[in-house]
C-alpha cells in the first residue's frame, strides 16, 4: 500500500509538474505570439517613389488612380485628365491679427514674385481622401515639384493607405504629350505665375539699358562725366 501510495503521489507530482510545464509554454506562445503580432502590426507599406514615365506606366497597366494634391490655382492653370484633386494645403482666409501680417508679408513677396496664394493645411485632406478611395486602392499621388506629394503619402500612409505611388520632382519634370492633361498651360508650366513669368522681359530691358548706358559713357564721355558729377540739391 505504501508503495502504491507514493506512486500514486510521485505520478501526481508528476502530472502536476507537466501541467505547469504546458501552461508555461501556452503562456510563452501566447506573449511570443502577442509580441510578433505588434512588431507585425508596425510594419508598413513603404512609399514607392517613380518618374514621370513610371508613372504613366502604373495608371495605364496597373490601374492607379492620380490623386491632385496641389493647391486650386495651380490646378485650374494645368491638370492630368481624369484626375482627383485633393489639396493639401487651402487658402487661409482667416483673420486674425497673425494670420493678416503673415498674409500680408506673403502676399507682398512669395505671392507677389511667384503667384502662390497664402494657404495652410487642409485639415479635411485625410477625411476627403477616404472618402472617394478605400485604403486598399492604388494611388499616384502628384504634385507640382514633388514636396506636397510626398508628405500627402506619407500622411496617407500612416492612415492605413498600402499601395501608394508618389510621382519624384512632381509634374514640372513632365514632359509635354506624356499625360493627357486640361488647362491653359503645360503641366509643367503650371507652378509658374506673378513676376518670374515676366522675368526674361525684365531681363531684356534691363540689358537694353545697360548696353545704352554703356555706349553714352563710350561715345559722350564729358556729358557723361557731368551727368554723374551731378548731384540732388540738398
Amino acid at each position: 500500500m505504501t508503495s502504491i501510495g507514493f506512486c500514486t503521489a510521485f505520478s501526481h507530482h508528476r502530472a502536476s509538474w507537466a501541467a505547469i510545464r504546458v501552461d508555461h509554454v501556452r503562456t510563452s506562445n501566447r506573449k511570443s505570439f502577442k509580441s510578433f503580432s505588434k512588431r507585425h502590426a508596425m510594419v508598413r507599406a513603404e512609399v514607392n517613389f517613380v518618374n514621370a514615365e513610371e508613372a504613366k506606366r502604373l495608371v495605364a497597366e496597373e490601374g492607379y488612380n492620380i490623386l491632385d494634391v496641389r493647391d486650386k490655382t495651380q490646378y485650374d492653370r494645368a491638370h492630368i485628365k481624369a484626375c482627383y484633386h485633393v489639396p493639401l494645403f487651402v487658402e487661409n482666409k482667416d483673420n486674425d491679427l497673425s494670420t493678416i501680417i503673415k498674409r500680408t508679408v506673403h502676399n507682398n513677396f512669395s505671392g507677389l514674385f511667384f503667384g502662390l496664394p497664402f494657404t495652410k493645411l487642409n485639415p479635411d485632406f485625410v477625411r476627403s481622401v477616404k472618402d472617394q478611395f478605400p485604403t486598399e486602392s492604388k494611388l499616384l499621388v502628384v504634385c507640382q515639384e514633388g514636396l506636397r506629394s510626398a508628405a500627402a503619402s506619407n500622411t496617407l500612409e500612416q492612415e492605413g493607405f498600402q499601395d501608394l505611388s508618389c510621382l519624384t520632382s512632381g509634374l514640372q519634370s513632365v514632359k509635354p504629350g506624356t499625360f493627357d492633361s486640361i488647362g491653359s498651360k503645360e503641366l509643367q508650366d503650371a507652378g509658374k505665375a506673378g513676376l518670374v513669368t515676366v522675368q526674361g522681359k525684365i531681363s531684356a530691358i534691363l540689358g537694353t539699358v545697360l548696353i545704352c548706358a554703356f555706349l553714352f559713357i563710350t561715345f559722350f564721355p564729358d556729358q557723361a562725366e557731368k551727368l554723374l558729377q551731378m548731384s540732388p540739391v540738398s
